[in-house]
């Protein structure tokens, strides 16, 4: 006696339909949308803090090269390092005497922008010595 199975094609068998398909497709593109969209927001951020170092250190270095000038009524910017880390900086030195007539201290006001837009503003004061 000869046993037969005959399969049925509506009967138990498993497979991924059309809309199955679809439905993962849409959730695999959600899920590499919001990873994609990650990547971007921390490669801004990496951008953003290391201009801001930048602008830092470099606005740190006008001001100690402010205050090793002679006191003067202005003062214009000390070198910037030609290196491609600091390239599109700029920077702009305000001198305002605290009291007038000019007594001898100055109120320096240090900018450092970057593609035309300012970054940071450090203030110190300088002494006529």
């Amino acid at each position: 006696m000869k046993l037969s199975r005959k399969i049925d094609s509506t009967s138990g068998q498993s497979g991924a339909t059309l809309i199955e398909a679809i439905v993962t497709m849409a959730v695999l593109g959600t899920i590499a949308i919001a990873f994609l969209s990650g990547l971007a927001t921390t490669s801004r951020a990496r951008f953003l803090a290391d201009e801001q170092s930048t602008a830092e250190s470099l606005a740190q270095s006008q001001m100690e090269w402010v205050q090793s000038a002679d006191y003067a009524t202005s003062y214009s910017p000390g070198p910037i390092n030609s290196g491609k880390d600091y390239t599109n900086y700029a920077v702009t030195i305000g001198a305002v005497p605290l009291h007038d007539p000019d007594e001898g201290i100055q109120k320096i006001t240090v900018t450092v922008q970057y593609s035309g837009e300012p970054v940071v503003k450090l203030e110190g004061y300088k002494v006529d010595r």
